[in-house]
């Protein structure tokens, strides 16, 4: 059974810092490709920042170029999210999720929230 398990979120201050991880298991995710996405109150799902398994392609949202990063970890099976300078408008729920030809899978997310 596939698991993306994410941590690491939490309350900061605007300009602050947290580091996202997503613990995944249950398969192999080679070719699969690995984001970030997140919803905040009464919006919709939004596209935050993406990594493929092997690590070649990375791709950001405009609106977080510069203050995010993402990587992944092979040996650990996990992908992370470090994110600086936050402000209220990336107050939301973060999610990570595994995008394959066939399947989708998705964690059940982390709570951000940054107060200014």
């Amino acid at each position: 059974q596939v698991h993306l398990v994410e941590s690491g979120g939490g309350l900061v201050q605007a300009g602050g810092s947290l580091r996202l991880s997503c613990a995944a298991s249950g398969r192999t995710f080679t070719n699969y490709d690995m984001r970030w996405l997140r919803q905040a109150p009464g919006k919709a799902f939004e596209f935050v920042a993406g990594i493929s398994w092997s690590g070649d392609r990375i791709y950001y949202a405009d609106f977080v170029k510069g203050r995010f990063t993402i990587s992944r970890d092979i040996a650990k099976n996990t992908v992370y999210l470090q994110m600086n300078s936050l402000n209220s408008e990336d107050t939301a729920e973060y999610y990570c999720a595994a995008f394959g030809d066939d399947h989708e899978y998705w964690g059940q997310g982390t709570q951000v929230t940054v107060s200014s």
